[in-house]
């Protein structure tokens, strides 16, 4: 079931399905929710409401997209949830990013701590990467290249080893993917880092370009005990399409071990 959600300047088509405890699924830069069919069917079969907001650009998502920065991109989001709660008396939710879209999720929580119970952030990169990967993540959604060479990228930058990415070859929607990386670029890192004071699960791939393993521990390090860190082995930084089965069930596990609420 999809609702249209009106926000501030926006209108935000939103999937959901299951009942129970409210779990927000944001996809990676550039590409929209049904990347994440598999994981959001195995939270909602868990005993969760998962709701998939569909960015700016994507299905029935219109609203400026230019000139915008994560601000307006998490205010999207949190208003989402508000209509989650008043349409469906659903409580704070609990905010899952993947790739790009953790640095939305980490910006909702520092923005809007009322509404969310944790965030989880999956092929979260580290705090400094090459410059090369954002600019491969640009490529893999360029139209005007060839299918092998956006391949090439798709593998570089999302795929370990021995995964097949060609997949991945559809779904990417550039002008979303542009607008997209000029608010991560229009918004100072610091703003969203810390997400606020959410509890944070740091659901890493073991494979991940953007996150090398001596980086392994420094969002926990830097930000302390409210940070779990669990490693996905075999995956890459598309993760999702990689271990789905592992993703349903870290999150699982570690949104059963929240509270239902934090002053």
């Amino acid at each position: 079931m999809a609702a249209l959600v009106a926000t501030r300047d926006a209108h935000i088509e939103t999937i959901a399905e299951g009942k129970g405890p409210l779990v927000v699924i944001l996809p990676s830069r550039g590409r929209g929710a049904g990347d994440y069919d598999e994981v959001a069917r195995g939270i909602a079969k868990a005993g969760y409401r998962v709701l998939r907001p569909q960015p700016r650009g994507i299905g029935r998502s219109t609203g400026p997209m230019k000139g915008l920065t994560l601000h307006d991109l998490a205010r999207d989001v949190a208003e989402v949830i508000a209509h989650e709660q008043i349409e469906h008396a659903g409580g704070p939710a609990v905010v899952v990013g993947h790739a790009f879209g953790n640095w939305v999720a980490r910006m909702t929580a520092a923005d809007h701590p009322k509404l969310v119970r944790g965030v989880a952030i999956l092929a979260a990169a580290a705090k400094k990467y090459p410059a090369a990967l954002a600019e491969a993540v640009t490529k893999c959604a360029d139209p005007s290249l060839a299918g092998a060479e956006r391949l090439k990228y798709l593998q570089l930058a999302f795929f370990a080893p021995g995964h097949d990415a060609r997949d991945w070859l559809e779904g990417f929607y550039p002008e979303v993917n542009a607008s997209q990386r000029a608010a991560g670029l229009a918004t100072p890192q610091e703003a969203w880092w810390g997400a606020g004071d959410a509890p944070l699960l740091d659901l890493q791939a073991e494979q991940d370009a953007f996150r090398p393993r001596e980086t392994a521990n420094d969002l926990r390090e830097e930000l302390g005990g409210r940070v779990s860190v669990v490693v996905v082995p075999d995956a890459g930084h598309a993760l999702v399409p990689e271990q789905p089965a592992a993703v349903v069930a870290a999150l699982v596990d570690w949104v059963g071990k929240l509270p239902q609420w934090r002053s």
